[in-house]
């Protein structure tokens, strides 16, 4: 997904790049929200969120933005910047993925 971002917005790879890194710390961020035994779950977001749901998705938005953000501006004098924004990107991102979340939800079987 983050190819056909770079591709159609011509942003040079920040969208590959962040997306390659949240891949990348995905199993540690599974092991930290939900501890050991997450390996004998099978994890899916679109149940009843609970708190472990909400630190993996927070934690994985957060990560996400941040390093897209600092590729972007790739200067560490803006740091406050980069913050501010990965910040109030990760708050409205984490409300929409909510609403997503509890407006379709799987049906039944």
């Amino acid at each position: 997904m983050g190819v056909l971002l770079d591709m159609f917005c011509n942003s040079g790879g920040i969208h590959t790049m962040s997306s390659i890194v949240l891949a990348y710390v995905r199993p540690t961020l599974f092991k930290f929200s939900f501890g050991l035994s997450y390996e004998y779950q099978t994890v899916k977001i679109a149940d009843k969120v609970s708190p472990e749901r909400i630190t993996l998705l927070l934690l994985a938005i957060f990560i996400h933005h941040f390093i897209l953000f600092f590729f972007e501006y790739f200067r560490f004098d803006l740091i406050i910047t980069i913050l501010s924004r990965t910040l109030f990107s990760t708050l409205f991102t984490f409300v929409i993925c909510l609403l997503i979340i509890y407006l379709i939800k799987p049906s039944k079987r």
